[in-house]
């Protein structure tokens, strides 16, 4: 039932994965608070605010595919469209907070209402007003992506609860070009990239507007979902972690596609203005909730646990240890 909506590389994945390093100037010292601000926020706007079009590619954990993405605003409208390129075919429409994934292959199509977590390009998760308390940013210098002048930021991290990130921005729009997620040894655990992007281009709304009306012969999926707080639901977080500050909690129906059956999970979402961690709290089924779990694919990292009656998931592109807190500091109030 879980599943990211993930841009992943395979095409152009050796030029990739074989760029040489930023080239980078002597080590500068951390940028002003106020310029740090400046910057995420220039790059976060680019990615909501700019016209673009091109191919994002993405590796993680050896695992390499490649989508199309075109991205229009017209006033306070925004149109996205996603096209995966590699794997099953799936494409998503996306007018402001209405989200359509379509499966052509399974004539499956999900509707969603919802207020989507803001992939890559976009930067910042849940506001990023209190970003600096928990990373610092460096220039590291000029480079050129897909193409673009781009200027280098490596954005490191204050404790060991989260990853940092190297940022490649376009120098002209802001727009961000590149990003890889390092772990403690700044080593690239993944990277999202645009292998080619035009940017500033004529908006066409049309040719998403267009498909999202385009449903007969599919069967049409519609999940349900009701904002709520943990709390009201009996659950808490005893204690804070690190930064992470709740942003959303919603309680959401969910249809299996293979069967129909539906079924119910609560969903917390907490950010450091960075990254999230995802706390989803669902019923114990024996049957499909077989033993506890650790998987991670790149950055991201998965628990499940069992909690009484409950089946505990948490997911994040942090390091393991996070997760554990989250999973420790979890309660049952009733």
């Amino acid at each position: 039932m879980l599943y990211r909506l993930l841009s992943r590389a395979a095409l152009g994945m050796a030029a990739v994965l074989l760029m040489p390093a930023a080239r980078t100037e002597p080590a500068a010292a951390p940028l002003s608070a106020v310029d740090a601000r400046a910057w995420l926020t220039r790059i976060h706007e680019a990615a909501s605010q700019r016209n673009y079009q091109g191919t994002l590619v993405f590796s993680a954990g050896g695992s390499m595919s490649s989508s199309r993405i075109a991205h229009y605003c017209e006033g306070v409208q925004r149109y996205e469209r996603i096209e995966a390129l590699d794997g099953q075919m799936r494409r998503v429409f996306r007018h402001n907070e209405l989200v359509q994934t379509v499966w052509p292959d399974s004539r499956l199509v999900v509707i969603e209402q919802r207020d989507p977590l803001t992939p890559f390009p976009a930067l910042l998760q849940g506001g990023g007003e209190r970003l600096v308390e928990h990373y610092e940013l460096r220039a590291e210098g000029s480079d050129r992506v897909a193409g673009h002048d781009a200027q280098v930021f490596t954005l490191r991290p204050r404790d060991s609860l989260r990853f940092g990130q190297r940022l490649w921005a376009d120098k002209g729009s802001g727009l961000l070009l590149r990003s890889d997620i390092l772990g403690p040894r700044e080593e690239v655990l993944e990277s999202a990239s645009f292998s080619e992007v035009a940017i500033g281009v004529r908006p066409q709304p049309e040719t998403v507007l267009a498909p999202m009306k385009r449903v007969d012969g599919y069967r049409v999926v519609r999940p349900t979902h009701a904002r709520t707080q943990l709390e009201s639901e009996g659950w808490a977080i005893a204690s804070p972690i690190g930064g992470f500050r709740q942003i959303s909690c919603i309680r959401r129906s969910l249809e299996s596609s293979s069967d129909g059956a539906q079924g119910e999970v609560l969903q917390a979402i907490f950010s450091d203005g960075l990254t999230h961690v995802s706390l989803f709290i669902e019923p114990y089924d024996p049957q499909r909730h077989q033993r506890a779990m650790h998987t991670a694919i790149g950055a991201t990292h998965t628990l499940m646990r069992q909690r009484d009656d409950a089946w505990i998931t948490v997911v994040g592109d942090v390091p393991v240890s996070t997760l554990k807190l989250f999973v420790q500091a979890l309660e049952r109030r009733r």
